[in-house]
């Protein structure tokens, strides 16, 4: 009988651990970037988090994914380098072509089909192709940025999304990081299949009440990750696409 209860007890403490073994697991699959501030982020949010980029193919998927091309608005069109840092933005309504690389803030600028050279301009007009990036890519591959570098992340529980269904909520705030740190989001994630589905803007961190509150769906496969696109407002990104390869000129050539 000894024999059998000690048996019964070893399988059940086996069990016991085995959730906590899982999420050290996913959390290590997902590390979190340099500066993202865990000794404030409560421990159930960074969870959530990890949880949202395992439903969005992994970590592993996404670091492996090289280009990603999409229209903003309908007034940009951009494609963003992942592995090289560098950003080709063409600006519809101004006839503008900003070719950055980000790791050194350096790049050319086309106007009208005439080059920046003078370089206190140039230098103005790359700093507002990063912030263009930093806003447009925000809005494509936000779920993919939770545990960034100045991200707090709190869990907030469950609430309801404006078209129905239930959710865990997390609240993203920033400090010293990206071009507007004062922003906070809401973050809606389905219980079912761990994917966002909304998204809640406020301007300011001490707002209560959102600025804006957005759909975040209509989730499609590209390459090795799902991204959503063509959302039901009719609003952010489109044409998205994902690829492996593609010209060097597009990042040096106008």
């Amino acid at each position: 009988m000894q024999r059998l209860f000690t048996s019964l007890l070893l399988v059940c403490l086996a069990f016991a651990c085995q959730p906590q073994k899982e999420d050290a697991e996913t959390q290590s699959e997902n590390a979190a970037a340099e500066g993202f501030n865990v000794d404030y982020s409560d421990p159930a949010a960074i969870e959530l988090a990890d949880s949202v980029m395992k439903a969005q193919g992994g970590r592993k998927a996404w670091d492996e994914t090289r280009f990603i091309s999409w229209n903003f608005f309908g007034r940009r069109n951009l494609v963003w380098d992942k592995e090289q840092a560098r950003v080709r933005i063409e600006s519809l309504p101004d006839s503008t072509i900003y070719l950055l690389d980000m790791k050194t803030g350096t790049g050319r600028v086309r106007i009208k089909g005439i080059e920046l050279t003078e370089a206190d301009t140039l230098n103005t007009m790359l700093k507002r192709a990063e912030r263009i990036w930093i806003n447009d890519s925000y809005w494509l591959v936000m779920p993919f940025k939770l545990k960034d570098s100045g991200v707090t992340l709190k869990y907030l529980g469950e609430d309801t999304l404006v078209t129905g269904g239930f959710c865990n909520v997390l609240q993203l705030t920033f400090e010293n990081v990206g071009t507007t740190p004062e922003n906070k989001y809401k973050v809606f994630v389905d219980r079912k299949d761990n994917l966002v589905k909304q998204w809640a803007y406020f301007e300011k961190a001490s707002q209560d009440t959102a600025s804006a509150i957005w759909p975040f769906d209509n989730y499609k496969r590209y390459g090795k990750i799902l991204l959503s696109a063509d959302r039901s407002d009719g609003r952010g990104p489109k044409d998205v696409r994902v690829d492996q390869s593609l010209p060097e000129t597009l990042f040096t050539e106008f």
